[in-house]
């Protein structure tokens, strides 16, 4: 048992630490992490997450997601090859152990955007990342940013903002988040966002120079 349970810390801790990051959608996840992986692209790898839903104007596959068929997804959720998977407004998604191991192998820090859902579902993982949670000011604020991108319909937005809400409280939860950050003025928290990684981020240099 002692044997067992110690070769999965083991395994557990091969390569960085990852880091989960969390937030209702608009909340401004993906800006902070486009600017930690432009000013950081030898230290963090962005772990593709797989999802069932159309891409987007602009989005790559491969790149943004791995676009797949519902079929394919919940074969792999049966088979064990996902950490962490979700429904959210009739699509799926889920992150692989595939796209983890991937960055790590790298000696990169593996970096997760994933929802609640997600996060329960790691916490009774080996993984052990570090939990930050990104929140707007507000739900006004949130709404309009949301408007503003003109890529929702009314009754989307709507669902988002109901899960905004929800995911609002749940950063509250005790024990649930590392860091929680009110991302309100996009410099500062992105300067939250780097302290609070800054020990492994060290780490990972220091491996890197002398390798």
């Amino acid at each position: 048992m002692y044997m067992r349970y110690f070769s999965r810390l083991l395994s557990a801790m091969a390569g960085p630490r990852p880091v989960v990051l969390s937030g209702p959608s608009g909340a401004g996840k993906s800006t902070l992490l486009k600017k930690l992986l432009k000013e950081y692209d030898s230290v963090f790898g962005f772990s593709v997450s797989h999802t069932t839903r159309n891409p987007r104007p602009g989005e790559e596959n491969g790149k943004d997601y791995h676009y797949v068929t519902r079929e394919v997804m919940q074969t792999g959720i049966e088979k064990g090859d996902f950490i962490e998977s979700a429904e959210f407004s009739g699509n799926m998604y889920g992150t692989s152990k595939a796209a983890v191991q991937d960055v790590q192998a790298k000696n990169l820090i593996c970096v997760l955007d994933i929802d609640m859902q997600g996060v329960r579902n790691i916490k009774g993982t080996d993984l052990r990342p570090i939990y930050v949670s990104i929140q707007p000011p507000s739900i006004a604020v949130l709404e309009k940013r949301l408007r503003d991108r003109k890529t929702e319909s009314e009754e989307s937005l709507q669902k988002r903002l109901k899960a905004a809400k929800v995911d609002m409280e749940f950063s509250k939860e005790p024990g649930m988040f590392d860091v929680l950050i009110i991302n309100d003025n996009l410099e500062d928290a992105y300067g939250e966002l780097k302290r609070a990684l800054l020990e492994e981020i060290t780490k990972v240099k220091e491996v890197n120079m002398s390798s």
